[in-house]
């Protein structure tokens, strides 16, 4: 596993524009869009709409980030290292746990740049120490699901074109159509149907009460850690199950 995380590393290193590409959309929308939206916000008792956004912008970026380990795929199938890794002696398990940590380490790189930018905005996390350990736990929750399931995507497609409108169609929809830009007061019918069953809605929302609010709901965060757990094996064992195909074909 170390060796597949260090393999992507250096990749990274060697091409830092894949961070960058992935980090400037979510920044803009946090500086510019949250700012821009701040004092249309305020009239709906939201006094700080950048601390508001701040949970939808760390799971975008978390997207980007993850969803950057299929493409990592596509490289390495191009350049042949990916047929090397499949005959070397080496678990199947370690070859998707190496893929996903990297992408997962690269998602908390950019959640921390723009965690220290939003605290040129007065965002602070109103629940202190526990807040924060519980913020880094949903990260890696929403970064193993993603990464693992974008991993898995990248194997059932032919190439990257198609890998990255396959990605574009999961995403933009779960991001928009949750409370990641607008709360969901005042919203009704199909909707608010579609916004309440899809997982991340419940993710942001726990990640804004922890920034937010002035108590932890635990009822509410063991409801989200247990989902995203599940969500986090069957992604894995889908990508152990696809991983597993490429080997017999």
């Amino acid at each position: 596993m170390l060796n597949i995380l260090w393999r992507n590393m250096k990749w990274r290193f060697e091409n830092p524009l894949s961070i960058v590409f992935t980090i400037v959309q979510p920044l803009l929308w946090l500086v510019m869009y949250s700012t821009v939206a701040n004092h249309t916000m305020k009239n709906l008792g939201i006094t700080n709409y950048t601390a508001f956004i701040l949970p939808g912008i760390f799971v975008l970026v978390t997207f980007g980030a993850c969803c950057s380990c299929g493409f990592i795929n596509f490289i390495m199938r191009s350049n042949g290292s990916f047929y090397r890794i499949l005959i070397a002696p080496i678990s199947r398990k370690s070859i998707v746990l190496g893929q996903i940590f990297e992408a997962i380490m690269v998602s908390f790189l950019e959640v921390t740049i723009l965690g220290i930018i939003s605290i040129f905005f007065s965002v602070r996390i109103k629940t202190g120490l526990v807040g924060l350990l519980l913020i880094i736990l949903f990260i890696f929750l929403t970064g193993f699901f993603m990464s693992s399931l974008s991993y898995s995507i990248s194997l059932l497609l032919p190439n990257e074109v198609i890998y990255e409108t396959v990605m574009n169609a999961i995403v933009l929809p779960f991001f928009f159509l949750s409370t990641a830009l607008f709360p969901i007061e005042g919203l009704s019918g199909t909707l608010k149907t579609i916004i309440l069953i899809n997982p991340f809605t419940h993710v942001i929302n726990a990640l804004r009460s922890l920034i937010i609010g002035d108590t932890i709901l635990f009822s509410d965060i063991l409801f989200v850690i247990f989902l995203f757990t599940a969500l986090c094996i069957l992604s894995f064992l889908l990508a152990m199950w696809r991983l597993k195909k490429e080997t017999t074909n």
